[in-house]
């Protein structure tokens, strides 16, 4: 089962046929809407039910079904910040988080069948897993808010007011703020989202810290506490900002595009 935001990879949708083929259970979650994508998901939406998908529009209270995730067999889970599409797997910096951990499927499994079924229950509480609307701001906050040395952002959308005035009561703390956006990942499009803090915790997901990532819209995040996972983040960031200055002194102009049709705009909630 997976929750699906966006599909246009050929290979993705070949899988996924063969799968059924197989006569594996293949169930999907699509988002009742994405901008420019109206009878894209449309036409989706028709292909996976003729291969066999049991496939199901999402019909809750939020609105959009964001979340980017997939759970196999009941045992294997990956979330992240990737649509299955040609420019997410080849020109954007994007994260997925694979876990075997029984918690991470239980709990996205819980998920799904609630946000599938009509009446929705409430967002199943998790350790490792940040489920929003309901629970990202407090605990997105929360987490900025432990922050004793530093804070490092991979997000173009750091936006939300709260979110702001967190971080620059931070600053005045002595912490050290980056913030990476358009044009400062890696020469990639910026569509994914990495939150480090200190060197103890990162949080990679889908939501942005945007009032649309945090207040309106279906979003999964996963807390990652592993150290050895935390260092590998770390050093990836740190890489990317070396690499920035490098770029800046040997070329002009913005790395992103600034007509990308990314997930997170500000006005369509």
């Amino acid at each position: 089962m997976f929750s699906l935001f966006r599909c246009d990879d050929s290979r993705v949708l070949d899988e996924i046929v063969t799968t059924v083929r197989r006569g594996v259970e293949v169930r999907v979650l699509v988002t009742p809407r994405a901008r420019g994508w109206t009878k894209r998901l449309g036409g989706l939406t028709t292909l996976l039910k003729d291969t066999g998908v049991t496939i199901k529009q999402y019909d809750g209270p939020w609105a959009k079904y964001h979340a980017k995730y997939i759970v196999v067999d009941d045992e294997s889970a990956m979330v992240g910040s990737l649509n299955l599409t040609r420019r997410c797997f080849e020109n954007t910096c994007d994260f997925l988080v694979h876990s075997v951990v029984p918690e991470m499927a239980s709990t996205l499994n819980a998920l799904f069948d609630s946000d599938w079924h009509t009446p929705h229950e409430p967002a199943p509480a998790s350790d490792r897993l940040i489920v929003g609307p309901d629970q990202s701001r407090s605990r997105m906050l929360g987490i900025l808010e432990q922050a004793k040395s530093r804070i490092r952002i991979i997000d173009h959308r750091v936006s939300h007011p709260e979110v702001l005035l967190l971080i620059a009561r931070k600053m005045l703390e002595g912490v050290s703020v980056q913030i990476l956006g358009r044009g400062e990942t890696g020469g990639l499009w910026s569509h994914g989202k990495l939150f480090l803090i200190d060197d103890d915790l990162a949080v990679i997901g889908s939501a942005s810290l945007s009032r649309p990532g945090l207040d309106i819209r279906r979003e999964v995040s996963v807390l990652i506490a592993d150290p050895a996972r935390v260092h590998e983040l770390s050093t990836f960031f740190d890489q990317l900002v070396s690499e920035g200055k490098a770029r800046s002194k040997n070329q002009d102009g913005n790395l992103c595009d600034e007509g990308e049709d990314d997930d997170e705009e500000e006005n369509d909630d």
